[in-house]
Formats: structure tokens, C-alpha cells, sequence
């Protein structure tokens, strides 16, 4: 058994690919916040493949944690000097590993803040990448706009304080620069939101305009916030997972990332102090990200919680489990054609019939074993902003919802608590309490769970749409999830 390291990397195995580069003459161009298994299942893995190509020798990535939870991958990481392994697994059942050696440094800093506002300070760091789910912007669920309210925030904001949030970093890091003199960096979303560098332009900005407007000014006139699009399934790492890399490819690695093939990244090019020439390791680096993100959210993100919620109720625990359920299958192709697709924009070099195939097969491959429990996590981030737009265009337009009342319906029935086989569900939402209670109210009012207009606008209003979610809702207290997605591709529930 190799243990993870830079010493040990000509000792692994001939079958698992290392870095072919040399990593003490890297330096440091990225501060990366929020490192997690889809960060270095994705963007690191870019830069690993540009490294190996002898590119992007002075973008190598230091990793920031801010979370309590960060510490275990501060532990992870610095024990094997930045490595990890990479496993991809196919389809067929054939898996193929590569260690990564794109992150050379990680600060955790609660252990030494100035540290890490140092290194963000540094000339250097010219991009600020992040990926801290859809729930680390801080927008206040009822008005859009940054929460001010929030404790963190508010200590950030007081004079003198050293930060803890990742507004408080950035902007401090910022207002250092300004003051030495120092070029800005570049702030690169890569979180699973639509518009994620506008939205993160208006959260940081509103950030810097409540510590020092002048400030706030200087970050709108100079800071970039590019757009991107990204996208590659990758569960949340797991003991069995440790013991595969161990067992299949003798290696001891202590937090390991398992991936499927399929990887997608488009990125706008707004960057003011350079950036790797990503485009030669795969991603399409674009003026326009909209049409890409929109067919992403509303095709992939979707379909997941298309999946989610009714596979979860029908007992299924595993996503390939209910994507190679034929009824499934057909369920999603039909929202994707007829709800998802009218709403999309054009989309230059995309052949949308192969890409919603490619999806099912996505979703279908056994190995990556993705839980349908990850899938319904955090559902009051997801379904406002997935798939009400979805809805609302083709309310606007005519066009078919009875699929998507489908699916909200499904998230109400998940929320009460309990499966079809009686068995106790764990609700995983920043809002758990809130969302049980409504749908525990169902019982009273079957509008209950649709009122929240925080999360649903006027959905409740709408006649049409109301009708469709009705029906749905009642036969799947009455039916059970797969009776009825069976009548509804009967032609049962509403004509739309």
C-alpha cells in the first residue's frame, strides 16, 4: 500500500497516472474557496491537464477553507502535500485513475487569517475562484438581494474586523490591493447558478458598497466576475470509494474523488489579469454563457430533481437505480422535450437530441453510484431557481407544465416526512422547519406547500398550473409516485 505523497508518486502503481510535471517549480496564480470533490473533480482537473501539456506552470492553485467542516480537508490535503486521486468510472465498470497535482498549498483560515488574507493579497493571485453552493452567496430568499442581516456578515462588517466570510475576505484582500497599488484578481464563480458571476458580482459588491463605498466603486469599475457554466457529476466521496482506490490501485488516500467521464465547462472570457488558456484542455471559453447555463439547469438540474423526489418515495436510494427505470426514463425524456427545450435559447455547436440522450445514460451509469438522497438536498436553493422559471415561461407561452407540477408536487410530498413504505425521511434544506410545516399542513389545505411565495412566486394563482399540481399531488398520496407518473404518461392529470 502507497501512501499518498509527493515521494511516493514513481512508486505507484503503472496503470494510475501522475503528474508529469514538476510540481516544486509551480507557483501559485489561484485562490481557490470552498475545495470539495466537484472542485477538484473539475477545475483542478483542467489545470492538471494543462500542467501535463508543460501550460499554466504559474496557476497553480492554493485551496481556502472558511467552514469548520474545512478543516478535514486541510488535514487530508497537507498529509499528502496537495494530492488525490482521481477516479473516473465508466459505464462498463472499468474505472481509470490519475492523481492530481494541480494544489500545491491549502490555508485553512481560522488558523491564521492573515495569512490568508496574504496570500489573496498577493500579486500572484490573479484569479479568485469559488464553489460554495448555491447557499454561500448570502441572498436573502425574499427581496434577491445580499442579507445584511446575517450575524457573520454583520462582524465582517464592522471596522478593523478580521473577516470570517468569504465577503470579508475577498473585499479586504481587494482593499489591500487598491491600496498597494496592486492589480485586481479576478472573482470566477464556478457555483451551479444560473448567472453565477453576475450574482456574484451583485453579493460582493453589495458586500463592499456596505464596508466602504468608495471602495465598492473601485470593485464594480475593475473586478471581473466572468460567467461560467460548469458541470460533471461527482458524489460525495465514501469509505467504500477509500477502499477501491486502495484495494484496485494499492494507493492510501485519505479523501479520494470518484467522477463519471462526462465533463463540460464554458466559461466567459472577462478576466483583467490573465488566466490559463483553459480552452486547450477542453472547455469552451465563450463571450455568451446564458444559452449553455440555461440548457444545463434547466436539462441536467432538472431531470435530477425530476428523479429526486419521486425516486426517493418510491424507495430507490440510488440515482442509476431510478434512471434505468424505464418508466423514469420516459418521464424525464418527456419533460425535457416538451416543458425544458421550448425554453431554451439557441445553442451554437450543441445537438440538443445527443445531449438529452447523453443525460439518461448519464444518470444510468451504475458505478458512480450518486444517491438520490444528494439529489433532494437543499431543495429550497434548486427548485425556485431550476425549475420555477421553467414554469413560468411556458405558463406565459402555453406550453406544457403538467411534468413540472409533477416534480413540485413530489418535492411537497418528500417534505412531509416520510416515504411510501413509511419509513422516516431526513430533510436536508436551510429551511427544513419551514418546509415540513407546510407540508405537513397539506392534510388541511393541499395549497399549503405552494403558498410560500418566497419560493413558488404566484404560482398559486395560476389556474392552469394549480390544476396540474392538484391532480399530481393527490394521486401521489392516493397511488404512490410510480402509479402515478404511469397515468400521467397515460394522459391522466391536466391537458397541459
Amino acid at each position: 500500500m502507497t501512501s499518498l505523497s509527493n515521494a511516493t508518486l514513481t512508486s505507484l502503481p503503472p496503470d494510475v497516472a501522475r503528474p508529469g510535471y514538476d510540481r516544486s517549480a509551480l507557483r501559485t496564480g489561484i485562490v481557490h474557496i470552498g475545495v470539495g470533490g466537484f472542485h477538484r473533480a473539475h477545475q483542478a482537473m483542467y489545470l492538471d491537464e494543462l500542467m501535463n501539456a508543460g501550460q499554466a506552470q504559474d496557476w497553480a492553485i492554493c485551496g481556502l477553507g472558511l467552514l469548520p467542516g474545512d478543516t478535514r480537508m486541510r488535514d487530508a490535503l497537507h498529509a499528502q502535500d496537495g494530492l488525490y486521486t482521481l477516479v473516473v468510472k465508466h459505464p462498463d465498470g472499468s474505472t481509470q485513475a490519475r492523481v492530481i497535482g494541480s494544489i500545491v498549498d491549502y490555508l485553512y483560515a481560522p488558523d491564521d487569517p492573515e495569512a490568508a488574507l496574504a496570500r489573496l493579497a498577493d500579486p500572484s493571485t490573479r484569479i479568485v475562484s469559488l464553489t460554495v453552493t448555491e447557499g454561500g452567496y448570502n441572498v436573502n430568499q425574499v427581496t434577491g438581494e445580499f442579507d445584511l442581516t446575517n450575524p457573520a456578515v454583520r462582524a465582517d462588517l464592522e471596522p478593523g474586523a478580521l473577516p470570517t466570510t468569504s465577503f470579508g475576505y475577498v473585499i479586504e484582500a481587494l482593499r489591500r490591493r487598491r491600496a498597494a497599488g496592486t492589480p485586481p484578481f479576478t472573482v470566477m464563480s464556478c457555483d451551479n447558478i444560473q448567472g453565477n458571476g453576475d450574482n456574484a458580482r451583485r453579493m460582493f459588491g453589495a458586500f463592499a458598497r456596505a464596508k466602504d463605498p468608495d471602495l465598492a466603486d473601485w470593485v464594480d469599475a475593475q473586478v471581473p466576475f466572468p460567467n461560467s457554466m460548469v458541470d460533471r457529476i461527482t458524489p460525495v466521496t465514501t469509505d467504500a470509494d477509500r477502499a477501491l482506490v486502495a484495494d484496485r490501485f494499492g494507493i492510501e488516500d485519505a479523501w479520494p474523488v470518484v467522477t463519471e467521464p462526462f465533463t463540460q465547462w464554458v466559461l466567459e472570457d472577462d478576466f483583467v489579469s490573465g488566466r490559463p488558456p483553459y480552452e486547450q484542455a477542453g472547455a469552451q471559453v465563450v463571450e455568451d454563457v446564458t444559452p449553455y447555463e440555461l440548457m444545463k439547469l434547466r436539462l441536467l438540474n432538472v431531470s435530477h430533481q425530476g428523479i429526486a423526489y419521486l425516486g426517493y418515495l418510491a424507495g430507490y436510494r440510488l440515482v442509476h437505480d431510478v434512471a434505468q427505470d424505464p418508466m423514469f426514463a420516459t418521464f424525464l425524456r418527456g419533460y425535457m422535450d416538451h416543458e425544458a427545450q421550448p425554453t431554451l435559447q439557441p445553442l451554437p455547436g450543441v445537438d440538443l437530441e445527443e445531449y438529452k440522450s447523453t443525460l439518461i445514460e448519464r444518470f444510468s451509469n451504475p458505478y458512480v453510484r450518486d444517491t438520490v438522497a444528494r439529489l433532494c438536498a437543499e431543495s429550497s436553493d434548486r427548485i425556485p431557481t431550476w425549475l420555477v422559471p421553467v414554469i413560468g415561461e411556458n405558463l406565459a407561452s402555453g406550453g406544457e407544465v403538467k411534468r413540472s407540477a409533477l416534480i413540485v408536487a413530489s418535492w411537497a410530498r418528500y417534505a412531509e416526512g416520510t416515504d411510501e413504505q413509511g419509513e422516516p425521511i431526513e430533510i436536508v434544506d436551510r429551511i427544513a422547519e419551514r418546509v415540513h410545516a407546510a407540508a405537513l399542513a397539506q392534510s388541511e389545505d393541499d395549497l399549503a406547500f405552494l403558498r410560500d411565495r418566497d419560493l413558488f412566486g404566484d404560482l398559486v394563482e395560476d389556474e392552469r398550473f394549480v390544476t396540474a399540481y392538484r391532480w399530481a399531488l393527490c394521486s401521489l398520496h392516493s397511488r404512490g409516485s410510480k402509479a402515478t407518473i404511469q397515468a400521467l404518461l397515460d394522459g391522466e392529470g391536466s391537458a397541459s
